[in-house]
């Protein structure tokens, strides 16, 4: 039987072990189709070997991300591929339904603690541990994540927001290559390498997004704050050979213009002992951007000044070099050409020289009950050791400030923030031919992330599954809690041991330090000891292999004495800068070397690490983490170079077998049964006979008092239903369904694609009841509408009766004025008619013979002959009307052809169409008598026809003629 120990295969006996080991090579003969596993559980068998040539197989196609269950394994390319991290490719993963049926990416990574911090089962804070060797291609990762949050969590709810979002994001971008200029250098393994820790929290805000029930709760990214970790300041002072100091160093070497340098005394092809290496150009030496990067941070220009020339002052102090001195009792005098260094320093720095000179040669002593002070000269070592320390605290304060400045950029307000997504880029496993101090931290900080995902993933998933009552065979796995309590334990320990050294403040031995700790800590499986070393040295045996250091300097790193003359020097400087670092505070105090009277406990470097690292992993403990390992193909940093023993010891290292293992058989998915109850009641509906279910769900306002046994039986017969609608789900036959829920005592477990396949039916669900919402509420406002309509119509038809009955008013009240002056017209002409025809008849009647009264007429016959004459006039003026005008038309040439104009009657003459043809007056026309209405001829005799001739009437020039069509005198 084949068992997994420690991620190494074993078999039952040797002969069982060939033939596997023949069919493993059958099965790996063929390599086509290892490339195409993009998850390291379907390799069949699960051993390194298989898994070591899939992944070289994978990466000889270029296909550099491969699943390793609940992992992701990330290979470095060492080559720059823009199309595996273009914005289009962010948009992709982000827009996908289903990111981890896509290709493995870190953008899948990057989307699944994005969706599952909106979640809306349980969401609680994600984090990203990125974690492998140093130049596995850690830093590269994180950066590459920020910048995917950084597009996916843009705000779309308003332009303001948007914009406001988009300035967070950049100046969160921009931190990036101000602080790996800053805190990263080129080492033998990495041209990039972090030398300091961090831990970035990106901070989000939840907001509902549109209406529909699917579309989830987006995350707007609202600011970030950035924790760093065990900056290796003694880089600035002392670098191995063959690596470089901080990157910023070579910046302003290189990047800085002709007066910048002339300004910063750095003249072109200076020579400077703490610049190593200057001949090397790498891409990370680019001035321009970090400078464009500070000051979108808020770093204007005349303080990125200050902070070059400070930095400039540190190369020169460098340059400073002292001779052993003949007489004990005087200070170490400067080496040739240290002095114009130490001037140039102090000129950069605004120090005082002399104050600088003696605060590096002399040293201040106190002692006694009334703290005499006594000045000693420093030694030679003792010397460059102030010059160091001068240098790493000026350092050092710079880059705890620059992260300040970053933080008070970036940070959002604690109330506008719900959520947070963690980034962790850490120092990656060191081991070099020299190792100290720094190495043995950094490698104390990888133990404790791997205890972390041993304790949270391999050693917590199994204990839960058998305390839930599961069926699960135990997986073997390598635990590093043995050489945690080497390292940390308690009484007696590595940095127990350390510690004690510094607070006994005596002279402390390489050898004696190496003895107490083989002598103390004899019993532990994880020290060893190498004979043939000739320094005296420890080995721990850690998780990714065994690491020699030396315990020389180990006590002085880990007390890290800041004389306080250094301290007191710095607060006189007139820099800006220099002045914000070190403030002038009377009651600041230094650790300075406690006396024989007063031991304070002192807080070394061990001390302090130890607990910003307890406090790191609380947080991690807080979140749900996700894992990202880095592997490095080769040591050489060349692209299409695989190194198999390499890789393999990396493997090993991270137990990637034993997750793999775990993690296809395990369930990541756990949900408690009051939640998974809860959520999923609701999948009933998609089986046709729940409803008929003697297990029905209990009424809501009973779920507080439900009992558990009734409980249970509500989740068995909940989990029965909804393993008979997954088939339909998954589109798939049932018998090809498995069952991937299983009810624990507590939880319900299942896997990602079980989620999925429930979170569908359940939006099919509620996207059904959410169209009954819908029709319902259009029925109503329809309705409503409807009503709304009719009474508008009513209101609209009352409004336009009104306004037609107002202006029927007005056209009546109009019309009645115009009526009322036609008939006062009217009334007029025929009076005036009548009266000129009534003085013509008065002179006939003279001259006839008989009377009136001879020939009596009836009264209705003289009311008609009345009328007729008075009208008469007005025949005039329709005789001369166009012909063929009748009814309102006929109207309106009446009223045309009598038009009445404004003025006086004196200024007008009337002018009739009977003048213009030569009749002057209306008695040249044939003549009506009064009485009988009938034309009367020149001799006084009544004719029984009109007369129409007419021309040889005399005209009357005293007659007034008045009607007609009238003009304007001239």
């Amino acid at each position: 039987m084949l068992q997994q120990v420690n991620g190494h295969s074993s078999g039952s006996d040797a002969h069982g072990g060939e033939s596997l080991r023949e069919d493993l090579q059958e099965f790996l003969g063929g390599e086509a189709p290892l490339h195409q596993l993009d998850d390291l559980t379907k390799v069949n068998p699960v051993t390194l070997e298989t898994v070591l040539r899939c992944l070289q197989a994978r990466y000889t196609a270029d296909t550099f991300y491969t699943n390793a269950g609940c992992t992701l394994v990330a290979l470095n390319p060492f080559k720059p591929i823009p199309q595996l991290y273009s914005p289009e490719l962010m948009q992709e993963y982000h827009a996908a339904p289903q990111p981890q049926k896509l290709k493995p990416h870190i953008f899948t990574v990057g989307e699944q603690t994005y969706r599952s911090v909106k979640s809306l089962i349980e969401p609680v804070n994600q984090s990203v541990v990125v974690s492998g060797e140093s130049g596995a291609g850690k830093t590269w990762t994180s950066r590459c994540l920020m910048k995917f949050y950084a597009v996916v969590a843009a705000s779309p709810t308003s332009w303001e927001n948007h914009k406001i979002a988009e300035r967070i994001e950049q100046r969160i971008l921009n931190s990036n290559p101000v602080m790996e200029a800053f805190g990263n250098a080129c080492t033998l393994r990495n041209n990039n390498s972090s030398r300091f820790g961090k831990f970035i929290q990106l901070q989000l805000n939840r907001q509902l997004m549109g209406s529909s029930l699917l579309v989830p709760r987006a995350q707007q990214m609202t600011g970030a704050a950035v924790q760093t970790y065990l900056l290796e300041k003694t880089r600035v002072a002392c670098q191995a050979s063959s690596e470089r100091n901080f990157h910023i160093f070579y910046q302003i070497c290189k990047g800085a213009s002709a007066d910048e340098r002339l300004q910063w005394h750095l003249p072109e092809g200076a020579a400077f002992s703490w610049l190593p290496n200057p001949e090397r150009t790498l891409e990370e030496d680019c001035f321009e951007v970090t400078r464009e990067a500070m000051l979108l941070l808020g770093i204007d220009a005349p303080t990125q000044n200050n902070i070059f020339q400070a930095l400039a002052g540190l190369l020169h102090l460098g340059n400073t070099r002292f001779a052993d001195s003949e007489d004990e009792a005087q200070p170490c005098p400067l080496m040739d050409g240290a002095e114009c260094s130490v001037r140039t320093s102090a000129s950069l720095l605004r120090l005082p020289e002399d104050p600088l000179l003696e605060t590096l040669r002399i040293r201040t002593i106190r002692a006694g009950r009334r703290q005499q002070v006594f000045r000693k000269p420093c030694s030679r070592a003792e010397c460059d050791t102030r010059r160091d320390c001068l240098a790493k605290l000026v350092y050092a304060r710079l880059f705890d400030w620059l992260v300040s400045v970053i933080n008070s950029s970036i940070c959002a307000d604690p109330d506008s923030w719900t959520t947070f997504i963690g980034l962790l880029d850490v120092y990656g496993f060191e081991s070099f031919p020299t190792n100290s101090l720094e190495q043995l931290c950094i490698n104390y900080a990888n133990e404790k992330l791997q205890q972390h995902f041993v304790a949270h993933y391999l050693r917590a998933q199994q204990e839960e599954y058998t305390a839930e009552g599961l069926e699960w065979s135990t997986v073997s796995y390598q635990d590093n809690q043995t050489c945690l309590d080497l390292i940390e334990g308690s009484p007696i320990s590595i940095c127990s041991l350390i510690n004690e050294e510094c607070r006994l403040n005596r002279p402390s031995s390489a050898a004696q330090l190496q003895t107490r700790i083989e002598s103390s800590l004899a019993g532990s499986p994880c020290l060893g000891h190498s004979k043939l070393s000739r320094e005296p040295s420890f080995i721990v045996v850690h998780y990714a292999g065994s690491v020699r250091y030396h315990t020389a300097g180990l006590v002085e790193k880990n007390k890290d004495p800041i004389p306080p003359e250094l301290t007191r020097l710095l607060q006189q400087s007139q820099d800006p800068l220099l002045k914000v670092l070190f403030p002038a505070d009377p009651e600041e105090k230094s650790q300075e070397e406690p006396s024989g009277q007063s031991r304070a406990p002192v807080l070394t470097v061990v001390s302090k690490f130890k607990a910003s690292l307890e406090q790191l992993l609380q947080v991690l403990h807080s979140t749900t983490p996700h894992y990202i390992r880095c592997i490095k193909p080769n040591s050489q940093g060349r692209a299409q170079m695989f190194h198999q023993e390499e890789v393999l010891s990396q493997l090993e290292a991270c137990g990637l077998v034993e997750t793999i293992h775990i993690s296809a058989a395990g369930f990541p998915i756990r949900v408690s049964h009051r939640n998974f109850l809860e959520r999923y009641e609701l999948l009933r509906r998609l089986c046709p006979g729940a409803a008929a279910s003697p297990h029905g769900p209990p009424p809501d306002e009973g779920r507080s008092e439900w009992s558990p046994h009734s409980e249970q039986a509500t989740l068995q017969a909940l989990l029965q239903d909804i393993l008979h609608t997954l088939p339909a789900l998954a589109r798939a036959p049932a018998e090809a369904t498995p069952a991937p829920v299983h009810c624990g005592r507590t939880k319900v477990f299942m896997t990602d694609s079980t989620l999925e396949l429930l979170e569908r039916g359940r939006a099919q669900v509620l996207e059904q009841c959410a169209r009954c919402i819908q029709g319902g509420w259009r029925r109503h406002r329809g309705r409503k509408q409807e009503r709304q309509r009719r009474a508008a119509v009513l209101i609209q038809a009352a409004v336009r009766s009104w306004l037609t009955r107002k202006h029927i008013q007005r056209l009546h009240a109009a019309a009645t004025v115009i009526k009322r002056a036609w008939q006062e017209w009217r009334i007029r002409m025929a009076f005036l008619a009548s009266e000129e025809l009534d003085g013509v008849e008065e002179q006939h009647s003279s001259q006839v013979t008989c009377s009136p009264s001879s020939f009596p007429l009836p009264q209705a016959q003289t009311r008609l002959l009345g009328a007729v004459t008075r009208f008469w006039p007005l025949g005039l003026v329709l005789a001369n009307a166009a012909v063929g005008a009748c009814g309102f038309r006929r109207k309106l040439v009446v009223f045309a052809c009598l038009p009445l104009p404004v003025g006086s009657l004196s200024s007008y003459t009337v002018q009739t169409a009977q003048e213009q043809a030569g009749v002057t007056s209306i008695r040249a026309l044939p003549q009506v008598s009064r009485v009988t209405g009938w034309p009367s001829c020149q001799d006084g005799s009544r004719s029984l026809t009109p007369h129409r001739g007419g021309q040889g009437a005399e005209p009357r020039g005293h007659s007034r003629s008045r009607t007609g069509a009238v003009r304007r005198a001239s």
